[in-house]
Parts: structure tokens; C-alpha cells; sequence
């Protein structure tokens, strides 16, 4: 399951590795523990909990399995599908201090009502069809809205991310690997400007850049927090063990498995 390409009901054993959220979810935790981190806030996940994952957020995911499965049930709400229900439902939309990633949602009878309605498609029994699948989204919504009407505010909120400051931000969230589209996205600029702007900010090419402050981060890591090369590469932005290996090694002229094992010697 990609988020940038998200089903209207997902119902699998996987999380993706994506770290944009490109539209709201919903997410219920079946089995297994989740922990997720968007920057600044970690947020558990255990079975029988359910929150909404916002839009234009970036967070990474931990999972663990409960008996070597894990399993969730996620139904997207995608801004096409939010603009026709609020043309039938109107609601006043105002402006919310709340940035968190994760909002988790109070128990609810009408919303495990819900989930249990939708057992006989997790567990593979029936098939969700596109007409009944846009039903169940409408109900939920409904069901959430009335548990917690300031919801509103996050899901009819249609805005794009406004301009704001690109160092802070780039300082703040270098090690989450997304695209330079995205991070230009996500601090309200076009590609051209944020390169622009970047460069006059860095005095470097944004590429350039992530790539020496995630190496610098490893550094650190490897040598004052005794980690090993295992256990940050993929945090700090890289995609496999060997590619981080090899530009490392390029930038300091030793691998980091190297450095690993001297800290601990």
C-alpha cells in the first residue's frame, strides 16, 4: 500500500515505507503495534486503537508484529471525496492551532459498530465494491464528526501549506526521504523557488546538501552514540545498507561499519 496511491479500503498486512501523506485516512489497528514519528511527536499504536492520519504530513513508521502479523484497516478520505460531502452536509470550517500527525479518536460504540460492520471484507470473506465503498466512507465521516465535530476544521480545511521558513523547516526534517518536489510542496513553494531560495539560504544545491547533513548525522551516531550502520541508515533518509555504505565511505574515506566498530573498541 502506497499512500500516493491509496486505496478507499486498504485491508493487508503491510505499512508503507512513504513518508507523505498526501490525503486524510483512517486507521484501525487490528494486530501488532505501530510507532510512528513525524519530526516532533512519536505516537503509539496498539491493537483496537484508531486515529486519523492528516494529509501533507510527513512521519515514519515502526512496526511490530503480534505473532508474525500485522494488520490494520485503513479507508482514505481524499479531497474530491470530502468536497461532494460537504456540498450535501455544510459545515463552517475555522482555523486550528492542532499540527499533530496522529489524532487519536475517543472510544466509540457507533465506530466499533462500524469496524465490525466491515469484518466480513478484512477477513477476506466478501469484496468491497467502489459504489459500497464510497457508503461506508460517508458513514464513518458522519460517525467521526459527530465523536468529535472539530474534526471539521482538519478535514474541510482544502488549503495548500503556506510559505514558511525554509531553513528551519530543512534543518527540522532533512532525514525524512522524500522528494524535492515534495519538501518544495510542503514549504509552500514552487520547485523553481525553493531550489532558488535554497541555494541562496545553504549556499548549495538542496541534493548536495541532504546528503552531507545526513552523512554528518551518521557520523555522530556512529561515533558518539555507538550506533551501528543498521540501525540509522534508514532513519536518516537512506534507501538501502550499501548506498549509505558507499557515500559515506566516499565523504570520510572509511566505511561506516568502520567507525561503528572503533567507537565500540
Amino acid at each position: 500500500m502506497k499512500f500516493n496511491n491509496i486505496q478507499s479500503c486498504y485491508l493487508g498486512p503491510e505499512i508503507s515505507p512513504e513518508q507523505f501523506i498526501p490525503e486524510h485516512f483512517f486507521l484501525f489497528l487490528l494486530k501488532g503495534s505501530m510507532i510512528s514519528y513525524d519530526g516532533y511527536k512519536h505516537y503509539t499504536m496498539k491493537p483496537g486503537d484508531y486515529c486519523i492520519a492528516r494529509k501533507n504530513h510527513l512521519v515514519r513508521y515502526t512496526k511490530h508484529k503480534e505473532d508474525g502479523v500485522f494488520e490494520k484497516v485503513i479507508i482514505s478520505f481524499d479531497e474530491a471525496f470530502l468536497r461532494k460531502f460537504l456540498e450535501r452536509h455544510p459545515y463552517s470550517v475555522e482555523p486550528t492551532e492542532n499540527n499533530d500527525s496522529f489524532l487519536f479518536i475517543n472510544e466509540d460504540k457507533l465506530i466499533k459498530n462500524f469496524i465490525h460492520s466491515l469484518e466480513p471484507y478484512y477477513n477476506g470473506t466478501e469484496q468491497l465494491d467502489s459504489i459500497f465503498v464510497d457508503i461506508k466512507r460517508e458513514e464513518l465521516l458522519m460517525i467521526l464528526l459527530k465523536n468529535n465535530p472539530e474534526l471539521k476544521n482538519i478535514f474541510f480545511n482544502f488549503n495548500v501549506p503556506y510559505k514558511i521558513d525554509l531553513e528551519s523547516f530543512m534543518n527540522h526534517n532533512f532525514k525524512f526521504n522524500i522528494s524535492l518536489e515534495r519538501f518544495a510542496f510542503m514549504t509552500g513553494r514552487s520547485l523553481s523557488t525553493f531550489k532558488r531560495e535554497f541555494k541562496t539560504i545553504f549556499n548549495m544545491p538542496p541534493g548536495k546538501w541532504l546528503m552531507n547533513k545526513r552523512l554528518q548525522e551518521a557520523y555522530f551516531l556512529l561515533d558518539k552514540e555507538h550506533k551501528k550502520p543498521t540501525e540509522i541508515y534508514i532513519d536518516l533518509g537512506f534507501e538501502d545498507l550499501s548506498h549509505f555504505s558507499y557515500v559515506f565511505k566516499k565523504q570520510y574515506g572509511f566505511s561506516p561499519a568502520h567507525l561503528s566498530h572503533k567507537t565500540v573498541l
